[in-house]
C-alpha cells in the first residue's frame, strides 16, 4: 500500500518468514553456524530456542535454501500438541509415507525402509521440528527411538528441535535425560540490542530499494527497540505501522514523537490493553514487579497482531478508494489496487 508512494519495490516489514530478508545479527549468525555445523555432523539432535518472533523460523529457511537437495532429504513438521503415534504419522505424511490405517509397527517400518533407501543412495535424511514446546513426552521419545535408526555405523536420521524457551525446561526434565544425550549443540535466540536493532530496520528497507525515503529520526531507533524489546516480529509490526502513518500522513521523515503516537495507537486499537507494556516485556524482565506473565503477555501481543492486520487492510482500502475518487489520473498510473477486507 504504503510501498510505491515511497518508491519501494516490496514490503519491507512483512510479518511471514522470509529467508531473502535474513539479517546476520551476532545471534542470528551464531544460530545459523550450529545448525550448519549441525548437518556436518550428520547425525543427533541440534536444538534452536527463541522467543516468538526471534526469528528462529527465518533461520531454518535459510539453511534448507542452502541445502544441495541431491545430498539431504530434509522435510518440516510443526507440531500442535502431537503425542506418539500421531508423531510418527507426521513424520511418515513429511517423507511422503502412506500412514492412513497403517499399524504402528508397519509404519515403524515403512520409516526405517525410507532412511535405508535414502543412505543407500549417498543422502542423509533431516526432520525439522517446528514449534517443539508442544510435543508431549512420549511423543519426544518416539523421536529418540528413530535417532537410533543406523545402517552400519551411519545414522539414518538427524532431526532439528525448533521452538519457544519452554522448550529448554521440557530438555531439563530429568526424564529428558537419553534424549539429551543425543543433543550435540543447543542454543537460544535472544532479541537484537539497540544498534542491532537500527541495522535490522535498514537492512530491510534497503532490501527493497530504500533511498533514505521516509528517513528515520537517529532518535527513533532507541524508541523502537524499547518498545518492541529487540524482537524480530515486533519491530516488524511496529515498523510496519510507522510506515503506513506516514504515507497516510505524507511524511517523508519518521521521527520518535511518531513512535510514540503510535504505541499509543496500538493501545487504543487494543481496547485499552497496554501496547507498551506488551511490546516491552522481554527476556528478563520477569522480574519486574507489576509484569504480567509471559502467557498473557504473548496472547495480548498475538491478538494485537491480528488486530493490526484487520486495521491496515481496512485503511488500506478506504484510502485506495479516496485516492481514486480524489485522484482519478494518479490512481490509473500508479495502478494501485484495493486491498478488501475478508
Amino acid at each position: 500500500m504504503y510501498e510505491s508512494y515511497f518508491g519501494l519495490a516490496g514490503k519491507p516489514f512483512q510479518l511471514n518468514p522470509d529467508p531473502s530478508f535474513f539479517f546476520g545479527s551476532k545471534g542470528h549468525n551464531r544460530a545459523f553456524a550450529y545448525l550448519q555445523y549441525g548437518l556436518y555432523q550428520g547425525e543427533g539432535f541440534i536444538v534452536i530456542t527463541g522467543e516468538v518472533g526471534a526469528g528462529k523460523t527465518t533461520i531454518v529457511r535459510s539453511v534448507l535454501q542452502q541445502l544441495d537437495s541431491s545430498k539431504v532429504v530434509a522435510a518440516q513438521i510443526v507440531s500442535t500438541q502431537l503425542d506418539a503415534d500421531d508423531m510418527l504419522r507426521a513424520v511418515g505424511v513429511a517423507f511422503g509415507l502412506p500412514v492412513r490405517a497403517v499399524p504402528k509397527a508397519m509404519l515403524l517400518a515403512s520409516i526405517e525402509a525410507f532412511l535405508c533407501q535414502v543412505a543407500s543412495e549417498q543422502r542423509r535424511a533431516l526432520l525439522i521440528v517446528d514449534e517443539a514446546q508442544n510435543l508431549t513426552q512420549r511423543a519426544v521419545e518416539e523421536l529418540r527411538m528413530l535417532s537410533n535408526f543406523q545402517l552400519g555405523q551411519q545414522a539414518l536420521l538427524q532431526s532439528f528441535l525448533v521452538g519457544q524457551p519452554e522448550l529448554r525446561t521440557i530438555m531439563q526434565s530429568p526424564r529428558m535425560q537419553q534424549l539429551r544425550q543425543r543433543v550435540i549443540a543447543s542454543y537460544h535466540l535472544g532479541p537484537l540490542d539497540a544498534s542491532e536493532t537500527q541495522a535490522y530496520i535498514e537492512h530491510r528497507l534497503r532490501h527493497v530499494g530504500w533511498n533514505n525515503d521516509p528517513a528515520f529520526a537517529p532518535d527513533s531507533f532507541p524508541l523502537i527497540h524499547t518498545l518492541s524489546g529487540g524482537v524480530p516480529r515486533r519491530i516488524n509490526t511496529l515498523c510496519n505501522r510507522l510506515m503506513l502513518a506516514a504515507f497516510l500522513g505524507e511524511k517523508h521523515e519518521i521521527q520518535a514523537g511518531d513512535v510514540q503516537a503510535i504505541s499509543k495507537e496500538m493501545r487504543d486499537e487494543l481496547g485499552g490493553v497496554d501496547a507498551h507494556a506488551v511490546l516491552t516485556s522481554v527476556e528478563g524482565s520477569s522480574g519486574a514487579a507489576g509484569a504480567a506473565d509471559p502467557e498473557t503477555q504473548e496472547l495480548a501481543y498475538r491478538k494485537l497482531e491480528e488486530r493490526l492486520v484487520r486495521v491496515e487492510r481496512t485503511v488500506g482500502a478506504t484510502v485506495d478508494l479516496l485516492q481514486s475518487i480524489l485522484h482519478p489520473d494518479k490512481s490509473k498510473a500508479n495502478t494501485i489496487t484495493p486491498t478488501r477486507t475478508p
